[in-house]
């Protein structure tokens, strides 16, 4: 799959699309898993992008759950707040956002 390249001002309009957003993924204790992998990549193609939170009780920050999950999907990194971040990733079936 060949990686899409965001302009800083696509990423701000994504970032402005994604403060309306209520996390769709929690990583807890268990980290990243075979299971939640499957629902992050479920989740991007379904909806483009999403909005992830860690857990307290996770032993990596958001920051580090971010990269990991951008290197596992192919996704991009949107932005990453405290204990939430964003991911977005074009949709191979039923692209919804527009630039």
């Amino acid at each position: 799959m060949q990686e899409m390249k965001i302009s800083s001002k696509q990423r701000a309009n994504l970032r402005a699309m994604a403060q309306m957003l209520e996390p769709v993924v929690y990583i807890g204790k268990d980290g990243i898993t075979d299971n939640l992998l499957s629902q992050v990549v479920g989740a991007l193609e379904a909806r483009e992008l999403i909005k992830c939170s860690v857990q307290q009780s996770c032993g990596v920050n958001a920051g580090e759950a971010c990269d990991m999950l951008c290197n596992l999907t192919h996704a991009q990194g949107i932005s990453v707040l405290g204990r939430k971040f964003v991911l977005y990733r074009r949709s191979s079936q039923d692209q919804k956002i527009f630039f």
